[in-house]
């Protein structure tokens, strides 16, 4: 009843559509409503930063982290740290969790700045992803949350099987691929700049010290690992064999 009340509010107050979107996103209703809008703000879109996602997001990633690891560690209980510590990687990546925001609907949801095309070619749908699981976490515990994380992000829109077996270390494909073609690779950082209250990022492949491609991220092992994968879809639409 007291869930029902809570619901018949926050739809009267003017949020409905905005509700019925969580409703149909969280596989629940939310009650504080302020969580939520917060983790679809981004920082382009208000004047005082301090109402953007980026706190949200900062509480999100860890426990995102921690609750992904929890998952693995009872999942595989044969397989080892090291293992483990990859497959987590994969799944909390950057890219990852962008492309399950992106099918998730909430580049729908966010708001941000619209002219800005750049940020549409960013990580900033994933970024609130991170916020959202935050908004969770406050709105209504940890159970909710590792359930929301499990149900609706995991199994609804990860396949761990075809995650399993798929090498997405791109710098390790590119490096082998450099050994058997005898051609010399290498990865230089060619610009550092803030994006907010985080550093950002751009890396590119020399190949024989020529730049073969550039990747940004907001660590240089990411930025690194994009600039590998653009220069291994080059290669391969030349005919190169960096896919062996």
């Amino acid at each position: 009843m007291r869930e029902f009340f809570n619901r018949f509010r926050l739809i009267k107050s003017g949020d409905k559509e905005l509700v019925l979107q969580l409703e149909h996103l969280l596989g629940f209703t939310p009650r504080h409503l302020v969580f939520y809008k917060l983790a679809l703000m981004h920082k382009s879109t208000p004047e005082d930063a301090t109402d953007s996602n980026e706190r949200l997001e900062f509480l999100g990633d860890a426990i995102l982290g921690a609750l992904i690891a929890e998952y693995l560690f009872k999942k595989y209980p044969n397989q080892p740290e090291g293992y483990l510590t990859e497959l987590r990687s994969r799944l909390v990546r950057r890219e990852t969790m962008n492309n399950v925001a992106l099918r998730m609907g909430l580049n729908k949801m966010v708001r941000y700045n619209q002219n800005d095309r750049g940020l549409n070619r960013s990580h900033i749908f994933g970024n609130a992803l991170e916020a959202l699981i935050g908004a969770v976490y406050l709105d209504r515990g940890f159970d909710t949350t590792r359930t929301f994380i499990l149900n609706q992000m995991i199994k609804a829109y990860i396949n761990l099987d075809e995650m399993e077996s798929t090498d997405t270390n791109y710098k390790n494909q590119l490096l082998s691929w450099a050994q058997r073609q005898n051609k010399t690779i290498s990865f230089d950082t060619l610009e550092e700049k803030s994006d907010g209250s985080r550093k950002l990022f751009t890396v590119g492949v020399l190949l024989d010290n020529q730049v073969a491609a550039t990747g940004t991220g907001y660590s240089k092992k990411e930025a690194g690992q994009v600039a590998a994968q653009k220069a291994l879809e080059t290669i391969n639409a030349t005919g190169g064999t960096a896919a062996e």
